[in-house]
């Protein structure tokens, strides 16, 4: 069989005219299949698939802490109730929690900003080390550490906190402050 070129022009245009025809149709079975998708990308069953925007994150002040020392956004389960939880924490510039433990273990997963994380009973800010977003930290149970984010950071830090409740925080040295306030810069 020859080329394409050396059939009879008349065979020519009835292939070209298939091929159009068979590409065009291609074309519009496709058009209506990703119009169909985008249809359905609407239409989530909230008994199954459960969407929170950013905007639509509840914030709140942590209870009985210094004001605008930070916001918690509860995204899963209740921290007081048994069971999982995941819960977004935004800490401010300049403040540290008092060195602590927990019942459980807890992940962590840095979103956006700094969080300067330490372990050891002992609260020395110097020497923290820094947790970039994208970062993760996990706390095991009942070993005490601190964190927060250093006084001359720009932005707060938001992390995204995962661990089964109820959540028992339990301090080293109950006669101090669950919360530090550190001003100008650390080391």
């Amino acid at each position: 069989m020859g080329s394409f070129d050396e059939l009879p022009s008349g065979c020519r245009e009835l292939l070209l005219t298939r091929r159009n025809l068979l590409f065009g149709s291609l074309l519009a079975s496709l058009a209506v299949g990703f119009s169909a998708t985008e249809a359905r990308a609407g239409k989530i069953d909230p008994a199954g698939t459960a969407v929170i925007l950013p905007s639509q994150i509840k914030w709140s002040s942590w209870s009985g802490l210094p004001p605008k020392s930070g916001e918690m956004g509860m995204l899963y389960g209740d921290l007081d109730k048994p069971g999982p939880y995941l819960v977004l924490m935004r800490w401010h510039p300049g403040y540290y929690s008092a060195p602590h433990s927990y019942a459980t273990d807890r992940l962590s997963l840095v979103m956006s900003g700094t969080w300067w994380v330490n372990s050891g009973p002992d609260f020395d800010p110097d020497n923290a080390v820094p947790v970039p977003a994208g970062g993760f930290v996990r706390r095991t149970a009942r070993t005490p550490h601190y964190d927060g984010v250093r006084p001359d950071a720009k932005e707060p830090a938001v992390i995204g906190i995962f661990g089964i409740a109820p959540v028992r925080m339990e301090l080293v040295d109950r006669g101090k402050p669950a919360w530090r306030r550190l001003r100008g810069k650390t080391a």
